[in-house]
């Protein structure tokens, strides 16, 4: 039974524990997550080279959409919400094609918002259907793209770490030495530290890296003490959102690979709190995928999905109230309302940033990577060119970047997004290799996947 539990006639989904636990509990979800969703803001704004008082808007705008999307997906509210202890936020498998948006010379950060809340409203309208397209990602497919997402990442991870293109000091050997402290800091913590300390292993890296960079005078504080400690995250903040219909089509396609790892996510903490996931409750947590992305573009954020570290948390800890996440949404609304915060946490250097984004990154790619594990190659040879020729498409943008500048400007959307041309190129092949495979066959893949996932959910994945 949950820590704190009175009741034996309570689920332990449903227990409701004392205050002191819920926001102890819930806090600890938060610092959990914190890391990886801010992240996504700051390596859009890095690459848009935004000011600093508007990256710092968006973190406070991605963590208010955070809150509200955890809010709804765990209490409920009419035909959302799968209402169990899940923790939402900004996948990274939109970081690719947003900077591919935001860095167009005839695009923005408008079309970044329009696509998001375009592949939103269609998301909501295409969750039933989730079942069928599933048939379409076996786990040669998924596994091929979650690889590619982090491969593609990595390159922001390096630049970073050498203080971030664009820097006249780029690659001074004090970034680098700093970048390693950082990154060393958490391979330790994962080395020797359990539990709760592990899970926060990227958060506490970047606190010591910050604070080593402060001391050596590397730190910008400009623009916090002028901050106000309370701000309101309004809708639109930017502007009213541009469609542009390539990059719509670039968030759709997004979207499903989201839905496909939230599936497995679902089945995952279903099992891990006893309350298996039946079609009707997974239809209600994917429509808060698509209505969490939907909130986000509207509060000038970006697609949103159930966080994976959190997960992993709920199996180090058992409490498995989901009372507690949705306290994890009150606070993280409330931190959205706190803009001094945000502009601290904008004030965190690229380099130190850079230890930490190498581990994330990569945790992503090392994630692909168990995927594909479970892939056939001993006797389906096919599976292997899938793997070879999706990879290699989806790293034409990132090794190649000029690979198609002589074709239409208005294609650049889709093809600089190496996730998107991978994620293509995989179902394609799939398709031509091996077939379609039938619902049954699609659902049995993602509930094995779940079971993998429980054992290893706390490694720390940035999902």
């Amino acid at each position: 039974m949950a820590l704190g539990s009175t009741d034996s006639t309570v689920h332990p989904v449903d227990e409701r524990l004392p205050t002191g636990q819920l926001l102890t509990l819930g806090i600890q979800h938060v610092l959990v997550m914190y890391a990886g969703a801010v992240a996504v803001p700051l390596i859009l704004g890095a690459a848009m080279n935004l000011p600093k008082d508007q990256v710092a808007f968006l973190i406070s705008a991605d963590l208010f959409s955070c809150g509200i999307a955890t809010l709804i997906q765990t209490l409920g509210l009419w035909i959302f919400g799968i209402r169990l202890p899940v923790i939402m936020g900004c996948t990274f498998a939109a970081v690719g094609p947003m900077v591919a948006i935001g860095t167009n010379p005839s695009l923005g950060i408008l079309d970044v918002f329009g696509a998001t809340i375009a592949a939103g409203v269609i998301g909501i309208v295409l969750a039933p259907m989730i079942g069928k397209l599933l048939r379409f990602f076996p786990p040669v497919v998924v596994g091929t793209v979650i690889a590619v997402i982090g491969l593609s990442l990595m390159g922001v991870g390096i630049n970073w770490a050498a203080g971030g293109i664009g820097n006249p000091d780029y690659g001074n050997p004090v970034f680098l030495l700093l970048s390693l402290v950082v990154l060393s800091l958490i391979l330790l913590i994962n080395k020797f530290a359990r539990g709760f300390i592990a899970n926060i292993s990227v958060l506490l890296g970047i606190v010591v890296g910050f604070g080593i960079a402060a001391m050596l005078g590397r730190v910008n504080m400009d623009g916090v003490a002028h901050a106000p400690w309370v701000g309101i995250v309004l809708p639109f903040h930017f502007g009213l959102p541009h469609f542009d219909a390539l990059s719509v089509a670039t968030m759709v396609i997004v979207m499903f690979v989201t839905f496909i790892e939230s599936t497995g996510m679902f089945l995952a903490v279903g099992d891990l709190v006893e309350r298996p996931v039946d079609q009707k409750a997974l239809v209600r947590g994917l429509r808060v995928d698509g209505l969490g992305t939907l909130i986000g573009g509207i509060f000038n954020s970006f697609p949103h999905t159930s966080f994976s570290q959190n997960v992993g948390l709920i199996g180090v800890t058992g409490v498995k109230s989901r009372f507690v996440c949705a306290t994890g949404g009150v606070i993280l609304v409330a931190l959205g309302l706190f803009p001094k915060m945000a502009q601290v946490v904008a004030s965190v250097p690229p380099f130190v940033l850079g230890g930490a984004g190498i581990v994330m990154f990569g945790m992503v790619a090392a994630n692909g990577i168990k995927t594909l594990s479970r892939v056939d190659f001993s006797k389906n040879q096919h599976n292997l060119f899938i793997v070879a020729v999706s990879v290699g498409m989806g790293m034409v943008p990132v090794v190649a970047p000029k690979f198609f500048t002589q074709l239409p400007h208005a294609l650049e959307p889709i093809l600089h997004s190496g996730i998107l041309l991978a994620s293509v190129t995989a179902v394609v092949l799939n398709i031509v290799f091996n077939g379609v495979r039938k619902e049954r066959e699609a659902r049995r893949d993602a509930i094995e996947a779940a079971h993998e996932f429980e054992g290893a959910a706390h490694a720390g994945d940035a999902h």
